[in-house]
């Protein structure tokens, strides 16, 4: 009996970054690369527009780090757990070299002491992707008209949520909602988040930083999604300044079909 290759979906993206209303200057920053596999969205912190180094450095970091070992690396066909463990290993690998090179940067620079970004990044390999997670932004799954949440938070509050020492309702009016518990950079070393999903026609995928989850409920994403395309990602961003826009708003989709 001749096995049949699995049939390779097609993947298509688009992204989008805005100011925000309140903000001076941008420092998230995306990558959207369709043929690497590879999506991105980092969302800077620190003065002097070191957040705007931390984040931009950091994708760059990602990018050259996946490019090389998807080059030497055989992920494709069959699903295999050892290939699952492989691409998480080299999306984790990619972050935390991230992570060593903005540290390096700041202590290089007395003015960029402390900087760092968070890092939501999903990585194709044969019908399936690898997802890494520092820090607040993150990543939807819609299927079937369902919206979920991939990520975890790595929050201050995510964290007493998880614990039991504070309800959902008692996040939602907490004075405390940006303090971050992990980031790329302000340290040589992270912890990083990773998972492996499959990928379904029809699947769409939402990478966004906190600038636009912080207005949007989860059962919106599926009707704002549904635009698709660029006008999706528009859809997103005018939520956000509509809402109040108190932060840099950034957001990718990526479509199954």
């Amino acid at each position: 009996m001749t096995l049949l290759a699995p049939t390779q979906l097609q993947v298509r993206s688009y992204g989008g970054t805005d100011l925000g209303r309140r903000r001076k200057a941008n420092e998230d920053a995306f990558l959207c690369d369709d043929s690497l596999g590879l999506w991105v969205v980092a969302d800077g912190m620190g003065g002097h527009a070191a957040g705007e180094v931390a984040s931009q450095e950091s994708i760059d970091t990602i990018y050259g780090m996946v490019k090389r070992g998807l080059s030497s690396m055989d992920l494709g066909g069959e699903f295999q757990e050892d290939k699952a463990r492989a691409a998480c290993r080299l999306l984790e690998g990619a972050v935390q070299a991230a992570t060593y090179m903005v540290f390096a940067i700041a202590e290089l620079d007395a003015n960029k002491a402390g900087m760092g970004t968070t890092i939501s990044a999903m990585m194709r390999f044969s019908n399936h992707v690898a997802l890494a997670q520092v820090g607040d932004s993150r990543i939807y799954r819609v299927r079937a008209g369902e919206a979920e949440q991939l990520t975890e938070d790595h929050t201050l509050i995510a964290w007493q949520i998880k614990q039991g020492l504070l309800t959902a309702e008692e996040a939602r009016h907490a004075k405390h909602k940006n303090v971050i518990t992990r980031a790329v950079g302000n340290r040589d070393y992270v912890q990083v988040d990773t998972l492996v999903v499959e990928l379904q026609v029809g699947d769409l995928f939402l990478l966004c930083s906190d600038g636009l989850h912080g207005y949007l409920r989860v059962e919106e994403i599926p009707h704002l999604a549904a635009a698709g395309g660029s006008s999706g990602v528009e859809r997103f961003i005018e939520l956000a300044n509509s809402r109040g826009g108190r932060d840099n708003i950034t957001a990718i989709l990526v479509e199954v079909c």
